[in-house]
Formats: C-alpha cells, structure tokens, sequence
C-alpha cells in the first residue's frame, strides 16, 4: 500500500500547506483527498509535488505491503506457477 505520510511531513518542513498546495499551486483539492484516504495518485502529480517541495518521490510516499497484499500476491505467484508448469 502506498502511504503519504511523508508528503505531509515534508509539507511542513518546507512551511507549506494544503491550503497553499490548492490556492497558489492550483492542485485539486480532491488529489490532497486522494492521498489523505492512501488512494492511488498519477506520477505526473508526484512530478509536480516534488517540484513545489523541492523533493524527491520517497519524501513523498513510500511503500508497505500490508496482510492482505502479501496473501493475495502469494496466491497469485502460486496460479502463475501452475499455468507454467501446463505449458512445459
């Protein structure tokens, strides 16, 4: 799961805000909603982030693989397997 945290603390230490990010910046107010509930965001909003802030992607976001991932990912890892092992 990709997590914002990091975009929230290096707001802070640069001095800018939400308000700033929508107001001066004219980012979507529903973007900073997006990463605020950990939902998905476009690599070229990440590009601009990193150009308001003066940042790199991991002083963004950084990335957990959280239970359920690790499940389903190990059930599919298990399904690719077997449909390779059919072709051999």
């Amino acid at each position: 799961m990709i997590n914002y945290d990091n975009c929230w603390e290096t707001m802070s230490k640069r001095g800018i805000t939400k308000y700033a990010l929508i107001y001066h910046y004219g980012m979507s107010s529903n973007t900073l909603r997006r990463m605020a509930h950990g939902e998905p965001i476009t690599t070229s909003t990440i590009n601009e982030l990193c150009l308001i802030l003066h940042c790199r992607p991991e002083d963004i976001l950084s990335f957990e693989v959280t239970a359920e991932e690790k499940i389903y990912n190990e059930k599919r890892e298990a399904e690719i397997s077997i449909k390779k092992k059919k072709r051999t």
